[in-house]
């Protein structure tokens, strides 16, 4: 009697620990069925901090990268920018006086590859290459006090100077996730090609002599603003009005902040 009920206590007792165990897996099973997949966040709206660091703050650019399918992206950006401020206003010749009018506009867009096999996570995390397009557009009406030893003059002088930059290339940059909604964008390198335009007009009658002093100082500031300008705005018929194209190397490089959903 006493191993009839020894059996049976051994059997309800495997019973039990495979009953147990079947319910546990049940479970787990059911719980993985009902448990909601991870959101995909596709879309990406950014500010752009460097600008505003290089070309003052009315420079305000937003942009918006939206993911594609095998780690692909493409991006835009879109924007009001300034003329960057010029080095000659302590000049004891050419002095700024008043800023009469200032615009800039600025669009650009890239298209990403993100480099699975150098990246744990999937797009937009991590590296990433891709050609890139870039346009801005500057504005800006200047009045300058001009005093020229040579001459005697000393007066003022109004200008109103544009410029206009097509930029193509290739970038390479790395953006961060934190806490899957926030990002980091860096464009760390950007070479590529700037197709530079430069128009210009003066105001104000001046001299042959009073006229090279002029753009003697603008052109030494300009060479320092801009890569690839070769210091020779306002030669011959540039004197008074005129415009000058120009080609040389461009470059890319900026932080955004931005926001996923």
């Amino acid at each position: 009697m006493k191993n009839s009920y020894s059996k049976w206590f051994k059997n309800l007792f495997v019973f039990g620990i495979v009953f147990a165990l079947s319910c546990l897996k049940l479970s787990a099973q059911t719980s993985d069925s009902m448990a909601k997949p991870e959101k995909e966040f596709k879309n990406t709206i950014r500010f752009n901090i460097t600008n505003p660091m290089i070309f003052g703050n009315k420079s305000i650019i937003f942009g918006y990268e939206r993911i594609l399918k095998n780690n692909q992206s493409f991006s835009i950006n879109i924007g009001q920018t300034g003329f960057p401020t010029l080095n000659i206003i302590d000049s004891e010749e050419l002095k700024s006086n008043t800023i009469l009018s200032e615009r800039g506009f600025h669009i650009s867009g890239d298209y990403r590859f993100y480099l699975s096999k150098l990246n744990k996570y999937a797009a937009p995390r991590g590296v990433y290459v891709g050609p890139y397009y870039g346009y801005n557009s500057f504005d800006k009406g200047h009045n300058w006090t001009l005093n020229s030893e040579t001459s005697g003059f000393s007066g003022d002088v109004n200008s109103e100077l544009g410029l206009t930059i097509n930029t193509v290339g290739v970038e390479l940059g790395y953006q961060f996730v934190f806490w899957k909604r926030f990002s980091v964008d860096m464009i760390l390198l950007g070479p590529g090609v700037g197709f530079y335009k430069w128009d210009l007009s003066l105001d104000t009658n001046l001299s042959p002599e009073d006229s090279a002093l002029f753009f003697d100082k603008l052109n030494t500031a300009l060479e320092e603003k801009f890569p690839g300008y070769e210091g020779t705005l306002g030669e011959g018929d540039f004197q008074k009005k005129g415009a000058k194209s120009t080609t040389s190397l461009g470059y890319r490089y900026m932080i955004q902040l931005g926001y996923r959903f």
